[in-house]
């Protein structure tokens, strides 16, 4: 199973938004996809139409060790995509973990423990800070996908998440690699964007996606509805730059890449 965390500290750059799309994307092709809500807010849980109350096991059970991966992950109203939703107990989660000794690899652990073949690919959407839950799925990923809002302040916490990303290579997992920066809400009216997208390129050449997503107003609308935008509004700007930038992410990942 290929295992993708979403992450970047920084909040509002469009990691749910994207992980939901993309596990929606990939969905469609064929993939059998687990989407892992490890944030507490649960707004990947929500944008998929799982209230609250229907998410009787989450990732909390998971991180905790009382219920395993395949009895906690529930199907979606999307074929072939399956979800391990998120609970507000996430937000004690890093505290009752920080006593053990294998905090770091709790999910990491988890997900080997899911027999082979179940899914094809695991999108990971993480919380928007540095601490052990999104450590946890920095350590069980093998790819990492950066979703960075095209403003001036994303930059700055751009190399902090890289700095984040070698020491974990250096401690726990020397097999994280960047999979890409997907440029989110690009502005086509602001000089701006288009300032912070060349130095992103400028910087990491062609670790950044060639999609940009733009600000849309279709995407922000979706998930008040229960729905993927792809779902949604097919055809609205938002879910076209999701699906080729779904395109862009299978073309890096040839196991996938063969299978599609």
């Amino acid at each position: 199973m290929i295992r993708i965390a979403i992450a970047n500290q920084k909040g509002g750059v469009g990691k749910t938004t994207t992980a939901i799309n993309l596990a929606t994307a990939l969905a469609a092709i064929g993939s059998r996809v687990l989407l892992i809500d490890l944030d507490p807010q649960g707004n990947a849980s929500t944008g998929l139409g799982v209230a609250a109350s229907k998410r009787e096991k989450s990732s909390y059970d998971v991180l905790i060790g009382t219920e395993s991966v395949i009895e906690s992950a529930i199907p979606t109203r999307v074929p072939r995509l399956d979800l391990l939703p998120a609970t507000v107990d996430l937000s004690g989660a890093e505290i009752e973990m920080v006593g053990l000794e294998d905090r770091a690899h709790r999910l990491g652990k988890a997900l080997s423990a899911v027999p082979p073949g179940r899914w094809d690919i695991c999108l990971i959407d993480c919380p928007p800070s540095l601490g052990l839950l999104t450590v946890n799925a920095l350590v069980a990923a093998r790819h990492l996908l950066i979703p960075l809002q095209c403003e001036f302040f994303a930059l700055e916490g751009l190399s902090q998440l890289l700095q984040t990303v070698e020491r974990i290579r250096n401690s726990f997992n020397p097999d994280l690699a960047v999979l890409g920066v997907a440029l989110t809400m690009f502005d086509r009216r602001n000089n701006l964007s288009a300032a912070v997208a060349d130095d992103v390129r400028a910087c990491l050449g062609t670790a950044v996606f060639d999609t940009v997503v733009p600000r849309n107003v279709r995407l922000s609308e979706a998930p008040s509805h229960g729905l993927p935008a792809l779902i949604y509004d097919l055809k609205c700007p938002g879910s076209e730059a999701y699906i080729r930038l779904a395109r862009e992410l299978i073309a890096r990942l040839p196991q996938l890449a063969e299978a599609a």
